[in-house]
């Protein structure tokens, strides 16, 4: 229990030099008044005509910063004084004050204060140092809160120049995409239309304009596939990820021999089914996969493993191609992160294939994990549970 200091005691210490007949000043313009913990004396920006001193007890101070964060300032005690801005300048509390504990403050409005300060020079002039003491620890307080704004201001600037880079990026590749397919399918179908090729080169050219259209929808495909994905998730139903697993490399499979790629499966030859969407997870390993052949440009094995444990099955996907840069690893889920050149190799891509697979796993309560080693390759790894 902390014992009572009489306002005799406390004013002296609160304004040293006051003379004896200003402290009785003081005690006469005043109130004693007992608050319990968690009272609010003082309200941040509100107005208000009363300064305090603190004869028992404890208050904290305590700012919002930034409209959200509450900051506490400092903890005063008894001897400590606070309210002496409201004294002196018509302006709102620049801070709030709480009851820390049992607390019993002297209380002095603003127009019995003033009747005071009229009369005591000594008054005057504690005041006067112990606000410019307070001026310049709020300076203090300020210049660090406004470093901090700063600092956060820069990040949230670099953020948005680095998505505002993304984005044109981005549209940069789209364009360049759907520019290839769309200039072959239009080339063949505009000799097609002037009958300028020979019957035994129609079939032909219909091919090449079919592939080229099918690529250009796949590409407007994924796009919308990411941006609506949210909204698409079916109800959870039994999935074979082998024979998904199966599906996928027959579809790379010629596209992986055409750059010297092997393709194989490897692993639980009949794995217990899992819940999830089936048509989302073969989108994800398809992903996976495209990846795995695309940067092999040397050639190599791409393997798909299936591995049951308790709780998982986890479907790795690796490759002997030319690994991630760690500078770059932290991106590579990013949408639209593209690597578009590596050594004398180039890529194509807009970069969402990662970012379909890494939701398409959250999606599924799963993980999605990743072992990568410049030069040798990459293996990534889906981790989804088995109920």
């Amino acid at each position: 229990m902390t014992t009572r200091r009489s306002p005799a005691y406390i004013l002296p210490r609160a304004f040293p030099g006051i003379k004896a007949q200003e402290v009785e000043a003081l005690i006469v313009q005043s109130q004693v008044h007992a608050y319990p913990p968690g009272t609010v004396l003082c309200h941040e920006n509100a107005l208000e005509d009363t300064f305090y001193i603190i004869l028992e007890g404890e208050v904290e101070v305590t700012k919002v910063i930034h409209n959200t964060e509450v900051r506490l300032l400092k903890t005063l005690g008894a001897g400590d004084f606070f309210g002496e801005m409201a004294l002196i300048h018509n302006a709102p509390r620049a801070a709030t004050v709480s009851a820390k504990t049992q607390v019993v403050v002297l209380e002095i409005k603003k127009d019995a204060f003033d009747r005071v300060l009229q009369n005591s020079n000594s008054v005057s002039l504690a005041m006067v140092r112990e606000i410019s003491n307070r001026l310049r620890a709020n300076d203090a307080m300020a210049i660090e809160d406004l470093r901090l704004r700063a600092g956060e201001l820069a990040q949230a600037y670099q953020k948005l120049a680095e998505q505002e880079l993304a984005r044109r990026e981005f549209l940069s590749n789209v364009a360049h995409e759907l520019r290839t397919p769309l200039m072959a399918a239009s080339g063949y179908l505009q000799l097609v239309q002037k009958d300028m090729l020979p019957p035994d080169q129609m079939k032909t050219a219909m091919q090449i304009i079919g592939q080229n259209l099918q690529q250009i929808i796949h590409l407007v495909n994924d796009i919308l596939f990411l941006q609506e994905m949210d909204l698409v998730l079916d109800e959870f139903r039994p999935v074979e990820m082998d024979e998904i697993a199966r599906r996928v490399l027959e579809k790379y499979r010629e596209k992986a021999a055409a750059q010297g790629v092997t393709l194989s499966l490897r692993g639980e030859p009949k794995p217990a089914p899992i819940p999830g969407d089936p048509a989302l997870l073969e989108r994800a390993l398809t992903a996976l996969v495209d990846n795995a052949v695309k940067f092999s440009p040397d050639g190599g094995t791409v393997e798909i493993r299936l591995q049951e444990t308790e709780e998982t099955l986890r479907i790795s996907v690796q490759d002997q191609g030319i690994g991630i840069d760690p500078e770059i690893r932290p991106h590579i889920f990013d949408r639209f992160y593209h690597l578009e050149r590596s050594g004398d190799n180039l890529f194509s891509g807009i970069g969402i294939g990662l970012a379909i697979t890494r939701q398409v796993i959250e999606q599924h309560k799963g993980k999605l994990e990743v072992e990568s080693t410049p030069g040798k390759g990459s293996t990534f790894t889906l981790c989804l549970p088995r109920a």
